[in-house]
């Protein structure tokens, strides 16, 4: 999988190994089989405006994004078993929980890809 950079308005890094999952089975995968995720790691899911976490092992922050990657919608320790969504998303970052707080990721800022 690839792997990128995401950064804030500021220019400040959000999320410095964020592996991206653009095809069929790595959005499929997604996550799945994993016991965690480091603090600077993520996963970004394209195109996607639903998560589910069946199957998962630990809660994660779910940013879901528009098509120029402003975040519509944070949904902070998303635990395992539930389902997550966000009209109009085209994207979601999954994090680890308490990330997006730590790291100011808000409704309506703007994130950009380095890296893609």
């Amino acid at each position: 999988m690839k792997v990128v950079e995401l950064r804030d308005e500021s220019g400040r890094v959000v999320c410095a190994r964020c592996a991206v999952a653009d095809t069929p089975w790595t959005r499929l995968r997604g996550l799945l089989g994993r016991k965690g995720l480091d603090p600077d790691e993520g996963l970004l899911i394209r195109p996607t405006n639903s998560i589910h976490m069946l199957f998962m092992r630990f809660p994660i922050d779910a940013v879901f994004l528009d098509a120029d990657l402003r975040v519509l919608r944070v949904v902070s320790d998303l635990q395992p078993w539930r389902m997550a969504a966000a009209r109009g998303s085209k994207a979601v970052i999954e994090l680890p929980a308490g990330t997006a707080e730590r790291v100011g990721i808000r409704e309506g800022i703007a994130l950009s890809v380095a890296g893609a």
